[in-house]
């Protein structure tokens, strides 16, 4: 089980920090990442990172302003997002890949899924 929290309404030009907390499999053991999507839009990949937390890959527009990282003691993930913009506003979902081993953008990999917390940025 995957749990999204740290999201609410945040500033334009301000930070947030998502966590994502992991419960039953060991989803630490794998690699994870966060999509986003937006209203009317379809779910997009925003970050992934591998078991070990040595590895990461983000969407090339958001590269920059938002941080994967993870803390296997913790079983948690986190999406640090910076400079917060109107357009980063969406449901954030934290997913596991539980068979596969290399980080991923694909959503096809993740085969576990939060139910999403939602962060909204005022102009």
């Amino acid at each position: 089980q995957l749990v999204e929290s740290g999201g609410g309404l945040v500033q334009a030009g301000g930070s947030t920090r998502l966590s994502c907390a992991a419960s039953g499999p060991p989803f630490m053991s794998y690699t994870m990442g966060w999509f986003r999507q937006a209203p009317g839009k379809e779910r997009e990949f925003v970050a992934t990172i591998n078991w070990s937390g040595t590895s990461t890959n983000y969407a090339d527009s958001l590269k920059g302003r938002f941080t994967i990282s993870r803390d296997n003691a913790r079983k948690s993930l986190f999406l640090e997002i910076n400079s917060l913009r109107p357009e980063d506003t969406a449901i954030y979902y934290c997913a596991a890949a539980t068979a596969y081993q290399s980080i991923s953008a694909s959503p096809g990999v993740y085969d576990y899924w939060g139910q999403g917390t939602q962060v909204t940025v005022s102009s």
